[in-house]
């Protein structure tokens, strides 16, 4: 019996970003500098305005405040390399940073909707100009905040994490800005809590959204956009390819998607240009640059036998069992999938 066993490996990574993990940190520290100051005004002015859409505004703005430090902590972990046992070195701290700002935004998200049903049952008195000339100078430093961080890469789940932080707060303030504006006007104070509402309403859209994509990268779900079945279809589809199976898509971190499958190619056919064929397909529809194939050989009809690397009795397992534990559906060309 003639036996084929074919792998290829592709380990090219793309870690090219908008502007440079370097600048990155700048505009992020930037931003932490001026949120950090305003914030201990705010908190002052809050107290003595007896306003709680601004004591929110600071407490929001706190998270900012820790966002933008998990953020700074995270790249610091990602950007080490790789040793002992993570093989991917740090790089999933930015997606647990982005976890905890978006748990952090629905905890505190929770805690502002309990005050503001409190404050618009019995709502106390609210100082309007003050809480007017706060929030309008909110806006501005949130401005200066949201543009520095547009600046940096947002296509990481880390930086857009601290991006929704401040984003919302700045919708808050906004809002805060109208509602103390409706205070001093009309003496309607219900407007206060009524403000703190919209704001968690803004927290509850954008701490979902992060929870559930970062969640998405630890339950190696394949990256949004890209479907499994559809690019295993496209893969088996190529020339001399007979079958692709185990089949795995997933995240390694923001804008890093890797890629590992089993391959079988026709009797005959050539596995190494097989092999560099997918992977200049994976890398130039899909933006997959970390690919991992194995590549083997179809058995012959009368010898209907393969080595794998699959459990079972022996090293040598019939091609039609060819992995026992096969994850995923097995494609196959035509309408067929099993």
């Amino acid at each position: 019996m003639t036996e084929h066993a074919h792998s290829g490996h592709s380990h090219a990574h793309n870690h090219t970003h908008a502007v440079s993990p370097d600048a990155d940190r700048r505009w992020l520290r930037a931003a932490l500098i001026l949120l950090t100051a305003y914030m201990a005004v705010e908190v002052v002015i809050g107290v003595l305005a007896q306003s709680l859409a601004l004591i929110s505004d600071a407490a929001h703005m706190l998270t900012d405040a820790v966002s933008i430090v998990l953020a700074l902590v995270a790249m610091r972990l990602a950007a080490k390399p790789a040793r002992g046992g993570y093989t991917y070195g740090l790089k999933r701290a930015e997606i647990l940073s982005a976890q905890a700002n978006g748990i952090t935004l629905l905890v505190l998200s929770v805690w502002l909707a309990y005050e503001a049903v409190q404050r618009l049952i019995s709502p106390p008195a609210v100082t309007g100009g003050l809480v007017v000339i706060t929030a309008l100078s909110g806006v501005v430093i949130n401005l200066i905040c949201t543009w520095f961080l547009s600046k940096a890469n947002r296509s990481s789940l880390n930086v857009e994490g601290a991006y929704q932080h401040i984003l919302t707060d700045l919708f808050g303030f906004i809002a805060t800005a109208i509602s103390g504006f409706i205070v001093l006007t009309t003496g309607f104070e219900r407007a206060d809590a009524i403000a703190s509402l919209v704001v968690v309403a803004l927290m509850l859209k954008a701490g979902t959204g992060l929870v559930r994509e970062s969640g998405r990268i630890f339950m190696e779900a394949a990256p949004a956009g890209i479907d499994p079945d559809a690019l295993g279809d496209h893969l088996v589809a190529a020339d001399q390819v007979v079958e692709v199976h185990d089949l795995h898509i997933w995240q390694i971190t923001s804008g890093q998607p890797a890629l590992s499958a089993h391959i079988l190619v026709a009797p005959g056919g050539d596995c190494h240009k097989v092999r560099r064929n997918l992977q200049e397909l994976l890398r130039g529809e899909y933006g997959i640059t970390h690919a991992t194939l194995q590549v083997d050989h179809l058995g012959e009809q009368d010898e209907d036998e393969v080595l794998t690397l699959g459990p079972g009795p022996g090293p040598e397992q019939p091609s039609g069992g060819h992995c026992d534990d096969s994850h995923g559906p097995v494609h196959r060309p035509g309408p067929h999938r099993h």
